[in-house]
């Protein structure tokens, strides 16, 4: 018998923690190798835990709700044989060097005779706007910093997110600040009792210790929301599920960001409908899967941005990084109807094929809750299908850091004048509006318009005998 080490994998660049939300075995259940053992959730995405081994579950060394960083082992599966460590350890993520929280908390001990004490722990950060992770949280609640505070930290994480190393940092300047104000506070106090002692003034004297806690200004404290009451009865109050929170939080964070304003074309999509219409069924028997619009708008989509780089960009404070690969972000559905945007790596580089099966790809593991933390990360540009929905159009938020995102409007049967070099005449084509939504700081009219133009251009020139 050997006993193995289930680790939480790494799960992309910016991801260094995760909550338990489920444990899918428990102590005593078979695990077969690549089967699922636990359900995890980050700030990005909800994933499974395989399994590296088969075995048996002998130990869940933390339970549901708990925060685990990478690297860190959560529970322990006995397997017949020995383990080839070598094998395994090339699917989990080292531990980076951890943080002295020890020291952290230390520093925060030695100055709790100089600050007044802490808010309850009772404090409830759910209803920010802003998202925290759980660690964030139990750090702050347990260090008494209020919403309003932890509201005001300045993120360094990913799309500015509080860390644990900005709320470590903010408590102990917050001590320290409080630490100061206390010792330069007590010394003022007790020249005065001095100076009352020799004028023999009849003044109440307050007397100080240096123990005391020094007066402070009271700290405004966000009123907490009461959940809403159906004054009625007959409404349905529902809260919000944790991704909803998400999408909710990044949609106000980007137009808090960004400074949209959007194009509008129409496009003529017939020859790309003629020669899907003779390709679907073949591609379908050949290939075992559909061939859908997508893939042959993305590929055109990669291929503009190609042709104006500086669409393909990020910005930083008063910096614009220029992105050397094009990686396109694309909204599905999730099971539950919540969207998320899986991210086609280096699309510029795969042919219709390739771009067809990295399409379904996403797709169907984002319908079945299969996607992984790194598959939404590292975009670079976005496109979402609102014809999906019945949409003519619509004015898509930015999807940060990238400063431009396109809406596919659904295509409809109309009227039109065709010209021809007999004349004009009217017939019915196929047609569809492009929504362009760019970031007005980085991204001007002409840019923005050149660039939907562009992607206009390539669809109406789709060649109708190309092979796939």
């Amino acid at each position: 018998m050997a006993r193995f080490e289930l680790k939480l994998p790494k799960m992309g660049e910016s991801v260094a923690e995760a909550t338990i939300t489920n444990w899918l075995k428990e102590v005593g259940d078979t695990i077969q190798m690549d089967e699922a053992v636990l359900e995890i959730a980050t700030d990005k995405v909800d994933s499974e835990v395989p399994s590296e081994v088969s075995g048996v579950l002998v130990e869940k060394l933390f339970q549901k709700d708990d925060l685990v960083q990478v690297g860190q082992t959560i529970a322990i599966i006995e397997t017949e044989g020995s383990v080839n460590t070598e094998t395994v350890k090339e699917k989990v993520t080292q531990v980076s060097a951890p943080i002295a929280v020890d020291e952290v908390l230390k520093t925060i001990e030695s100055a709790k005779d100089f600050v007044a004490a802490p808010t309850p722990k009772s404090q409830d950060y759910s209803h920010s706007e802003k998202f925290f992770s759980p660690l964030v949280r139990n750090i702050a609640r347990e260090e008494g910093v209020t919403i309003n505070e932890l509201e005001h930290i300045s993120g360094s994480g990913s799309d500015g997110r509080v860390t644990k190393n900005d709320i470590l940092d903010y408590i102990i300047n917050r001590t320290n600040a409080t630490k100061t104000v206390a010792q330069t506070t007590v010394a003022p106090v007790e020249v005065v009792h001095e100076a009352q002692k020799i004028e023999a003034e009849p003044k109440v004297q307050t007397e100080i210790s240096p123990k005391a806690a020094p007066v402070q200004e009271p700290v405004k404290q966000t009123a907490q929301k009461a959940a809403p009451v159906s004054v009625n009865g007959q409404d349905e109050i529902i809260e919000m599920d944790r991704m909803r929170k998400l999408i909710s939080g990044y949609m106000i964070q980007s137009i808090q960001t960004s400074a949209h304003v959007q194009s509008f074309i129409e496009v003529d999509v017939s020859n790309i409908w003629d020669w899907r219409e003779k390709n679907k069924n073949a591609f379908e028997k050949r290939e075992g899967e559909k061939l859908t619009f997508t893939p042959i708008f993305m590929e055109i989509v990669a291929k503009a941005l190609k042709d104006f780089p500086m669409m393909n960009i990020s910005v930083d404070g008063d910096y614009i990084i220029k992105k050397k690969n094009i990686n396109l972000g694309m909204a599905a559905a999730l099971s539950n109807g919540n969207l998320i945007v899986p991210v086609i790596k280096n699309a510029d580089q795969l042919n219709l094929l390739g771009m067809a099966k990295a399409v379904n790809d996403l797709a169907f593991r984002a319908k079945n809750n299969q996607l992984k933390p790194d598959d939404i990360q590292g975009g670079t540009y976005t496109v979402t299908n609102v014809g999906t929905f019945g949409s003519v159009f619509g004015t898509p938020i930015i999807n940060q850091p990238q400063v431009g995102i396109l809406a596919l409007g659904a295509i409809r049967k109309v009227p039109s004048v065709i010209e021809t070099p007999e004349g004009d005449f009217i017939g019915i084509r196929k047609k569809m509006f492009l929504s362009h939504s760019y970031d007005h700081r980085v991204v001007d009219g002409s840019l923005g318009g050149s660039f939907i133009k562009r992607i206009a251009e390539y669809m109406e020139a789709f060649d109708e005998n190309r092979t796939i």
